[in-house]
């Protein structure tokens, strides 16, 4: 599985890929953008099944301007928005830009991950999970 990461702080990257570490499954790839221009370019060369994207990535003013710009090359994967503040009154529109779901950047850990993927992408069911989908 490949996840696009895109966030104008590397840290925020580190963090992410400290995390998707400790999923026991699936085996996940990540790959780092800084910019919206650099993603673009990376989701124009290769497929990704996943992208998170930073809320606010400068010079773009937030989500309603970049999520945009990756669905207009083509992208129809699962988007998800991170921001450090998910209360704005504008955060209620993101399903109007295309993306698919939003989250606090404090809540992403481990479980929340695997939802998330269990959830946005589809991959074959990991053998240890294939009792909780099991009539």
């Amino acid at each position: 599985m490949k996840v696009l990461f895109v966030d104008d702080e590397f840290i925020e990257f580190r963090s992410l890929k400290k995390k998707i570490a400790d999923l026991p499954e699936p085996r996940v790839d990540v790959e780092y953008s800084q910019s919206i221009g650099d993603a673009l370019d990376k989701v124009k060369a290769a497929r990704f099944d996943l992208i998170l994207l930073d809320n606010r990535l400068l010079p773009n003013a937030d989500f309603r301007e970049t999520v945009p710009e990756l669905r207009g090359i083509g992208y129809t994967g699962p988007i998800g928005v991170i921001s450090t503040d998910i209360s704005g009154n504008y955060f209620q529109e993101f399903p109007e830009y295309g993306v698919d779901f939003r989250i606090g950047k404090d809540e992403i850990d481990v479980q929340t991950l695997q939802h998330i993927l269990r959830e946005y992408v589809t991959y074959d069911v990991p053998d240890f999970w294939k009792d909780d989908y099991s009539a």
